[in-house]
């Protein structure tokens, strides 16, 4: 499937925070704990705890919570489908649809029991 604009800004409109909790629920649901989802959230955006917190209660848009995160120099290594999506050929005009689509193909090896070193992307 092809990105248009209209999905890129869609998705740039949307609040973390309404995401955030389905995040949490998918996790959970697969036997995988906050603080794991926490730590995938801080390896590509750099945000810690208290910072992710203070933007969920801010309630920023997707295009507002990348453009004020360092995203991992790693985050391109993140391949794959992800909803249709092949990641690694969305086009870089729809960057903030290309970082969400990272953020949850991470959530969802998460889900899937991946090893953390693996979801991180660690170099071998």
């Amino acid at each position: 499937m092809q990105v248009t604009a209209e999905k890129n800004e869609q998705v740039a409109k949307m609040t973390f925070s309404s995401v955030y909790p389905h995040y949490v629920t998918k996790v959970e649901k697969k036997g995988r704990s906050v603080d794991e989802l926490h730590e995938v959230i801080e390896w590509l955006t750099g945000y810690n705890e208290a910072k992710l917190q203070k933007l969920i209660d801010q309630k920023v848009t997707f295009e507002t919570f990348f453009k004020k995160a360092k995203l991992h120099p790693n985050a391109p290594m993140i391949t794959g489908v992800i909803c249709g999506y092949r990641i690694e050929d969305i086009e870089p005009q729809f960057d903030v649809y290309k970082k969400v689509r990272y953020l949850d193909k991470l959530v969802d090896e998460l889900a899937k029991g991946r090893k953390m070193e693996k979801i991180l992307r660690k170099e071998k």
